[in-house]
């Protein structure tokens, strides 16, 4: 089932992400069905575009739709968010059209330390009216070049951590490091998985990044030693509840973006599964979804 998963199938795969729900240890996964928002809950669940890298963009929506997910953040992937100005723009208007919010695009990568290259990923979101840009591995020392457009652009760039793999940027508090002394809009975008993975106890670095979290990839793991372990959120070992109290403790405005990067020809069980269990620990919480 490569890029043609039918709404047919789509049910199926429901079905399939009751059997991986029924699994789950914790908090009642189904206790917050799709379609309910609670304006007073202080997190808010988005969706990383690359989870359906394999499907293109009239796809991506439908099955947005479908899991009552309205925020996105989109990568130039397939047909999702091009680089180019005329199809970035035909697609910011596919997005508003079906009512989805583009709030970070990402990971977007500072190969050059040149201000022609790094100008042309700031007009990509100014473009698109993205405040967020999730930065992946760009170099130190082209940071002040960066900061440069951060201030006269005033879009955020939030660093993406990538784990024991990553030469430089293994956890947030590597990012925070180097950052901390910079304009307030340069930060963290938190992988939750790849922080683990580093070692990193990421409620921990939730608090200690703070004021500087722009955004944060969620994801679950089995095995914290292994990138392959991944799972639907809430069948691992992810102290989501805590991440997710860290986050309202630090007063985080940013969204919490499902990263599904498993399964890619047919990712909608683990989908489906892993917005069902974050939806039922913010209900266990006393909170739903936040609103718009």
């Amino acid at each position: 089932m490569k890029n043609t998963l039918s709404r047919r199938n789509f049910v199926r795969s429901g079905a399939i992400a009751a059997a991986v729900c029924a699994a789950v240890k914790t908090t009642p996964v189904l206790a917050q069905p799709y379609g309910s928002h609670n304006a007073n809950s202080p997190i808010h669940l988005g969706l990383a575009s690359y989870t359906f890298r394999d499907f293109d963009r009239a796809q991506l929506i439908g099955f947005m739709k479908d899991l009552n997910v309205d925020s996105l953040n989109p990568k130039d992937v397939k047909d999702h968010l091009p680089m180019d100005p005329q199809e970035e723009m035909q697609a910011v208007q596919a997005y508003a059209d079906a009512g989805i919010t583009l709030h970070a695009a990402g990971a977007i990568y500072f190969r050059k330390d040149e201000d022609e290259d790094i100008r042309s990923k700031f007009e990509y979101c100014k473009r698109a009216k993205i405040p967020v840009i999730v930065a992946g591995d760009p170099d130190p020392e082209t940071l002040p070049r960066i900061e440069k457009f951060v201030k006269e652009y005033d879009i955020r760039l939030a660093i993406h951590n990538h784990g024991p793999e990553d030469k430089i940027w293994h956890s947030p508090l590597d990012v925070l490091k180097a950052v901390k002394n910079m304009d307030p809009r340069i930060g963290c975008c938190i992988d939750v998985g790849h922080t683990m993975r580093a070692g990193t106890d990421v409620v921990q670095a939730i608090h200690e990044v703070g004021p500087r979290l722009f955004n944060l990839h969620m994801k679950d793991l089995t095995d914290f030693q292994s990138k392959e372990s991944q799972v639907p959120v809430g069948a691992g070992k992810m102290p989501v509840r805590d991440i997710f109290k860290a986050l309202i403790a630090i007063n985080y405005k940013g969204y919490v973006d499902l990263e599904y990067e498993v399964h890619a020809d047919n990712p909608m069980p683990g989908v489906i599964a892993s917005f069902s269990y974050m939806r039922g620990v913010l209900a266990g919480m006393g909170y739903g979804e936040k609103g718009k």
